[in-house]
């Protein structure tokens, strides 16, 4: 597949396959060339097929995803989009892992209304999926304090300093021209990508500490926010690279890694350094093996010290030496909070990220979010571990605007909305839609949560916040492997369980037991919650008492094991 895809790249640099001729064709309902179906991708756009009908026939449909830096959604950007999810997707829409928008149950006759309207709503899907530089994350939280402010507007900055120029994309999506292929001069290759663009994709983060609401190390670029201690005011970043979590099965050359902290850079600095780290993944990562193709393999072969000596070369300064910082905590806000500007923000947990009317009854979240922003000018951020914020809220507004939600059920008290397991749980989509799904996620969740929460207060521990994510593969795309507890589909109801990350996003969770079905989670847990209850440190977590008590006698059984032959 690596060869295939750097093939398939360098053959045609403009990325346009024969998709104008498909989306022309009345008669197609869906892409069959190699070359469309990768091209699609650096659209943002993946063909996929609803798999709990497999047996009948392939039902092809298409996830759109929108581009959207620092989880940022103006008011009229949502209300599009949730008319485009009603009439032409699922009447869904989900918030992502790196928020943000996504579309699910998109038919092809929809597919080119759907993106042109996303861009007529000033946003986009170019770069939201394929080998380029994914959408930049930022702490979303309204500003309150200058320092959120001024980071925001650098990753919308960076963002659009790592955007690839090609032309294809408005070609035909936005402009709807149908495209002569025969007569096109030749692509001229992107001036930041070249003619291949990259290995694989190429994740961004920024954070501020203490709280890293982004999971800043888990990506392949991560700024963190140094504030002057003289004003408060942000000084720069100290730079993080090679971070990143996919892994396969049964392929030990493959495993997550945290991001090396490797030098402090000023704002003035930030595109310059951003774009050079893009550069050197494009340059030094692996086109022969796609499984090795991330930039975390870069840093692991080559090493931090050489990372930073390739990256000063090609900027032309030395950076600075990383300053004191501190990562203690990740999450959201939820409910009503007080901006800097003196207006109000309110946060919501949205379960595995999915906004929807639900139709037995439960909250009808998408009616109340176009109610609520067709009535109140407001804007909307997406976080990061799935949930959104409303922002920007007039003190007028917030008494009519918890009148709507709750009129829709939806709860605005923290309390109410979730409990600590839950406000702090993340699932991908898996199954029926993702192709690389091996089991369940996001339709498991709530019944995997409700688990959890049952053996905790089996020891009185009801009230315990556990960071609680699962996959439905060891793709990582909610970030098991920074959770508490993770779970890693690994066959149909069959799940790796991963125990001991810490709260700060610092620490990499570990194997606890290798294939776990879904029925047998509570006898799983059940001696390990059993044993911190009793075990544990004043206000200890539960990943750090797995670090602390688990892991020594783990490696402590690995050593006593005989040596293999």
């Amino acid at each position: 597949m690596a060869v295939s895809n750097e093939i398939l790249k360098a053959a045609d640099p403009a990325l346009r396959g024969s998709i104008p001729e498909v989306l022309a064709d009345a008669g197609a309902n869906r892409f069959e060339e190699e070359a469309d179906l990768q091209f699609l991708k650096f659209h943002g756009i993946y063909q996929q097929d609803d798999r709990d009908l497999r047996r009948t026939a392939k039902h092809w449909q298409f996830m759109v995803r929108t581009r959207q830096p620092g989880g940022r959604v103006p008011r009229e950007q949502f209300l599009a989009y949730a008319r485009l999810a009603r009439r032409w997707g699922n009447e869904t829409l989900r918030v992502t892992s790196r928020q943000g928008f996504q579309f699910h149950g998109v038919l092809k006759a929809g597919l080119a209304t759907t993106i042109r309207e996303i861009n007529a709503a000033l946003a986009t899907t170019l770069a939201a999926c394929g080998d380029v530089a994914r959408n930049v994350m930022a702490p979303p939280t309204p500003a309150t304090t200058s320092l959120a402010s001024e980071v925001q507007a650098d990753a919308a900055l960076l963002s659009d300093a790592l955007l690839p120029l090609g032309t294809s994309y408005h070609d035909i999506w936005v402009e709807g021209v149908k495209l002569d292929l025969a007569d096109a001069p030749p692509a001229k290759p992107d001036p930041l990508y070249g003619a291949t663009y990259l290995p694989r994709k190429f994740k961004t983060a920024f954070a501020i500490p203490p709280n890293n609401d982004t999971d800043l190390l888990s990506n392949c670029l991560g700024f963190i926010a140094i504030a002057d201690p003289a004003t408060g005011e942000l000084a720069g970043y100290n730079l993080a690279v090679g971070g990143g979590l996919g892994r396969a099965h049964g392929n030990q050359q493959t495993f997550p890694r945290l991001a090396d902290v490797i030098g402090f850079l000023s704002r003035g600095q930030l595109v310059e350094v951003g774009r050079a780290v893009l550069q050197i993944h494009r340059d030094w990562g692996d086109r022969t093996n796609r499984k090795h193709a991330r930039l975390k393999y870069v840093l692991e072969d080559h090493g931090p010290a050489w990372f930073r000596a390739e990256l000063e070369r090609r900027v032309g300064f030395t950076l600075g030496e990383v300053r004191p910082w501190e990562f203690d905590r990740q999450g959201d806000a939820f409910g009503w909070h007080r901006q800097q500007d003196g207006r109000w923000f309110l946060g919501l947990h949205v379960t595995a990220g999915r906004v929807r009317d639900d139709a037995d009854g439960g909250p009808r979240f998408l009616a109340a979010l176009e109610a609520v922003l067709g009535a109140h000018p407001a804007e909307m951020r997406l976080t990061a571990s799935q949930n959104l914020l409303l922002a920007d809220v007039a003190d007028a507004d917030v008494e009519s605007i918890t009148t709507i939600l709750a009129a829709h059920g939806v709860a605005v008290d923290p309390a109410a909305q979730a409990s600590g397991v839950r406000r702090l749980s993340m699932a991908c989509p898996a199954l029926p839609t993702c192709g690389l799904a091996l089991a369940e996620s996001e339709r498991w969740l709530p019944q995997a949560l409700g688990v959890i929460e049952g053996v905790l207060g089996e020891y009185g521990l009801g009230g315990e916040d556990v960071v609680v994510r699962i996959t439905g593969c060891p793709n990582g795309c909610a970030r098991p492997y920074l959770a508490e507890i993770g779970l890693v589909g690994k066959a149909p109801n069959r799940y790796q369980l991963w125990l001991g990350a810490n709260f700060g996003g610092t620490r990499l969770n570990r194997v606890w037991l290798d294939n776990v079905r879904g029925e047998d989670l509570p006898a799983a847990l059940r001696p390990v919650v059993q044993r911190f209850a009793f075990e544990r440190r004043p206000a200890e977590r539960f990943g750090d008492w797995c670090a602390r008590v688990l892991w020594p006698e783990q490696d402590a059984t690995a050593a006593a094991l005989p040596a293999a032959a």
